[in-house]
């Protein structure tokens, strides 16, 4: 059976997705749109995607697109699609979708029409008229989109990113796709060293190692699509036995993680030891800015934003820091965050920049790849002027320093050598003008309108002129 295939992804990772899919399942029909990537394949393919896929989020069905402008267009397009291949007669089958800049814009309307439209094919197939749902589950999903409806068969159950592993989180937690995403952009697969200075619940460095030792990240959960009647059950028994096969064995990787929380290094060591990789992981409790790092490998880091974790200006302040100690080492970075001044807190521009969504929050991977030589500062750096600012609020001013321009205390007790006065300057700008006959300048002066004489239409009418009644008109 030749189905049309549908993976949606966090935006910004369509492109890796459609990697994965090229390079791993060997397809050539593949697809990258907004935020999806739509292949074709079989029966083993949608194992396989369900089992090897990293960053993408679900692996639905595509079963039909056509365009509806009212809901007998969409009730006739669902239809028309043979649903009797795909469900049971004891099938559960709910219905969820979401509607944008469509005429059919009520959601719980077109959930009713598209169920009553599988209804009515269903049951002139099977000959009845009441469907119990008390059997698997086959999750119908809808989009609506400028009037095109596109219906889809979900295959996966729980999202992709539940790898399994991750029972417990703390409370800002990394999508696990979104981590693979960043060891696969900076093409890490376990030759040098690995370090995480903010490991939190420990997703990235658990996704690393999967993808050092060529680990599915599908292998300890189930889906869906493992009960539906048209796919055996010896084909996902199989695909299985096969992804074991291929996992890398005898692999010495150099991977550590740290957090300066002690709870998060314990979470991120329980949550590696249920994927089935503490023993490749090295957990410490570290300050990011202050540990000591190596002096070659690659650096990931999701440090707080400022928005579920510290705030705004203590996170900024974790960006200098992690500036000081890191801005000269010859570690290739990778920083995720949603803060747009990150490199002018961190010191240095970015060589590259990615913008990938965590969640609903945008974020941007700032990447330092290059040489230390060729690392360009940020003009306006503003790591001196805190610093300045920190020490003049905790080092005294010396008796014999200049008045500073905040200075009040200063003011009153300056004084002055003989012969001078104070305000010496304006005394003498006064004299001046009084030497030389001008009174003093009246700030308000030339400022006033000059006002217009009454106009007075009998005298006008006498021949004299209005500005000046004693002068005749010429």
């Amino acid at each position: 059976m030749n189905l049309e295939f549908c993976c949606p992804t966090l935006f910004g990772l369509e492109g890796i997705v459609a990697d994965e899919l090229r390079f791993g399942g060997k397809l050539t029909d593949v697809r990258a749109e907004n935020g999806r990537v739509l292949f074709t394949g079989d029966r083993g393919t949608l194992i396989w995607a369900n089992m090897h896929l990293r960053c993408a989020e679900r692996v639905l069905i595509r079963l039909a697109s056509f365009p509806a402008f009212d809901f007998e267009g969409l009730f006739e397009g669902t239809k028309a699609i043979p649903w009797e291949n795909f469900l049971p007669v004891s099938a559960s089958f709910p219905v969820k979708g979401h509607s944008l800049n469509s005429q059919l814009f009520s959601v719980p309307d077109c959930q009713k029409i598209i169920k009553k439209a599988i209804v009515d094919r269903l049951g002139a197939h099977y000959g009845i008229s009441w469907f119990e749902e008390d059997g698997d589950r086959y999750q119908i999903q809808f989009s609506i989109m400028h009037d095109q409806v596109e219906i889809f068969l979900d295959t996966s159950g729980a999202g992709l990113h539940k790898r399994g592993y991750r029972a417990n989180a703390n409370a800002a937690p990394l999508r696990e796709t979104l981590a693979a995403a960043m060891v696969k952009v900076a093409r890490w697969r376990g030759r040098d060293p690995f370090i995480d200075p903010f490991c939190g619940s420990g997703t990235i460095s658990i996704e690393a190692a999967m993808i050092a030792l060529n680990r599915a990240p599908g292998l300890m959960r189930t889906y869906d699509a493992e009960k539906w009647h048209w796919i055996a059950d010896t084909a996902w028994k199989d695909a299985r036995e096969q992804a074991i096969s291929e996992v890398r064995t005898g692999v010495e990787l150099d991977l550590c993680a740290s957090d300066i929380d002690p709870e998060a290094v314990a979470l991120a060591r329980d949550n590696a030891g249920k994927a089935g990789v503490a023993q490749f992981i090295r957990f410490e409790t570290a300050d990011a800015t202050r540990r000591a790092y190596p002096e070659a490998g690659t650096l990931f880091a999701n440090p707080p934003y400022g928005e579920r974790l510290l705030d705004k200006e203590s996170a900024q302040q974790l960006y200098r820091g992690m500036g000081r100690a890191l801005a000269k080492s010859d570690l290739r970075q990778y920083y995720l965050t949603s803060d747009p001044e990150f490199e002018r807190f961190y010191g240095y521009q970015a060589d590259k920049r990615r913008k990938l969504y965590n969640g609903m929050i945008r974020c941007d991977l700032y990447m330092y790849f290059k040489p230390v030589t060729e690392r360009r500062p940020v003009h306006g750096n503003p790591s001196g002027r805190a610093d300045a600012t920190a020490r003049r609020g905790t080092e005294p001013r010396r008796a014999d320093k200049p008045m500073g321009r905040n200075d009040q205390t200063g003011k009153r007790e300056r004084t002055f050598g003989e012969g001078k006065k104070p305000f010496a300057r304006r005394a003498q700008q006064e004299g001046r003008g009084e030497k030389s006959g001008f009174a003093p300048r009246d700030k308000y002066a030339g400022t006033q309108k000059k006002s217009t004489p009454y106009r007075d239409k009998t005298a006008n009418s006498k021949g004299r002129n209005p500005r000046n009644p004693e002068k005749p008109r010429t």
